[in-house]
């Protein structure tokens, strides 16, 4: 995973990134990793300039399906309006 946000720092999108398909559009992006049969997810959003945000990162526990659960897209929601009002605070003239 941190190799992967590297690459996301430098403008680039590893192999196990794709966009979260819960927001629309491409800026909140999932990494997905395996390790010792467990699944492990970091979401983060290129949506501000020049700025990485980690919104969330879990360990993907539900069986059935691939879905995030709502209770996680509800916190990455949460943070990534956090996120925002960081960036407006702290990064715009």
């Amino acid at each position: 995973m941190g190799y992967a946000l590297h690459l996301a720092q430098q403008g680039e999108k590893a192999p196990n990134t794709k966009p979260l398909t819960s927001f629309q559009g491409a800026s909140v992006l999932e990494i997905r990793d395996n390790y010792l049969g467990d699944t492990y997810r970091a979401i983060y959003t290129v949506k501000f300039h020049q700025i990485v945000y980690v919104l969330h990162a879990f360990q993907k526990k539900s069986k059935k399906g691939i879905a995030t659960p709502k209770n996680e897209i509800d916190l990455i929601e949460q943070r990534l309006r956090t996120a925002k009002e960081h960036y407006d605070q702290y990064h715009t003239h």
